[in-house]
């Protein structure tokens, strides 16, 4: 009986070749696939591809199966989104310091003054948030460091930081009137220089690039480690000059020997005008005692120009002086305070 179900088996097998053939074949192929057939480096979607490739008709091979993309090329997706206009990416925020001048800068400019929310705690220290995004966009921040100073520059500092980690494209620093600009030698011993580490805090803020008018020395453009954009201020001034019935016998008069460049580079200005110095002596900070005049303004026309009024001491002073001496009129002009031109220029710079 064994020997029947053996032989039957036996024969079984005799009787299909071919499924045993078959069987044994596929073994093998599925044992030595384990062992030699690459890893698969085709994506999910061109696999499907090629499976439907072999059951439709089996000839195509994987390689040859054309694959369609069911998502449109990232070149196609950024081509369909909307165009924004250039000054969208343009923002302009502004301080406490000399926020109208701010406003008439962004209306000149055709674009709104950036929301921000600046505040103060009763200890006296900042608040500054940004009320919009500025991501990947061009900031401006206009900020005087007029009187207060160090409240308004530590309030620029803050300012710089908060769009420095709004992660803004750029930070530029609109700063008309630079405080701490009158310290940028070492007149006596033991002194500090503040233009230098008035420099070095706005760049290790975070800003990028800074713009000022008419700074008290155009040696502290050299203590910046980005770029600087000096404004000039004598285009206002000389604009406002021709619109008045002025005689030609002009001299400018510079009120101390530091400004004598500055008076010589204005009376150029004014057809090679005449150049007259006052000789001022300082008795101590805020404090000067006009000595005597150098140059001729008798029946003259004289047009004071400095660059910083602090407490206009020294102006009235040589405006009562140069009186004394014969002057027919006295104009005084201080250049840090403009700010018709800081906008002009501003639309230039951009």
């Amino acid at each position: 009986m064994a020997a029947t179900a053996a032989a039957s088996g036996t024969g079984s097998s005799f009787l299909s070749p071919r499924r045993s053939r078959s069987a044994a074949s596929s073994t093998v192929r599925a044992a030595a696939s384990r062992f030699r057939s690459p890893r698969s480096v085709l994506g999910s979607e061109q696999l499907r591809v090629a499976q439907e490739g072999k059951r439709m008709g089996g000839a195509a091979e994987p390689r040859a199966a054309v694959w369609t993309p069911k998502a449109p090329a990232p070149e196609a997706r950024l081509a369909a989104l909307p165009r924004e206009p250039r000054d969208s990416r343009m923002k302009i925020f502004s301080g406490t310091a000399n926020r109208p001048l701010a406003q008439e800068i962004a209306a000149y400019l055709g674009v709104d003054l950036g929301k921000i929310l600046i505040k103060r705690f009763a200890d006296g220290e900042i608040y500054v948030q940004l009320q919009e995004s500025v991501r990947g966009c061009d900031v401006f921040l206009i900020q005087p460091t007029c009187s207060p100073v160090n409240e308004n520059l530590m309030e620029l500092f803050i300012m710089i930081d908060a769009c420095r980690r709004a992660s803004a494209r750029s930070i530029t620093v609109v700063i008309p009137y630079f405080g701490y600009a009158r310290a940028d030698r070492k007149a006596q011993g033991r002194e500090p220089i503040t233009a230098k580490l008035a420099a070095n805090l706005l760049t290790e803020a975070g800003s990028d690039r800074v713009i000022v008018c008419d700074i008290h020395s155009t040696q502290a453009l050299g203590y910046f480690d980005i770029p600087v954009d000096h404004i000039y201020g004598q285009p206002v001034i000389l604009d406002y000059l021709a619109s008045k019935t002025i005689s030609e016998d002009l001299v400018v008069v510079s009120p101390d020997v530091g400004g004598v460049v500055r008076a010589r580079a204005f009376a150029k200005k004014l057809l090679n005008a005449r150049l007259a110095i006052v000789d001022k002596r300082r008795q101590g900070h805020n404090m000067s005692e006009v000595m005597n005049l150098i140059g001729d303004v008798k029946g003259k026309v004289a047009i004071l120009i400095d660059d910083m009024i602090d407490t206009a001491g020294t102006i009235t002073s040589a405006a009562a002086l140069l009186k004394q001496e014969g002057a027919e009129a006295v104009y005084a002009c201080s250049l840090p305070q403009l700010k018709g031109f800081l906008e002009v220029s501003l639309r230039k710079l951009l």
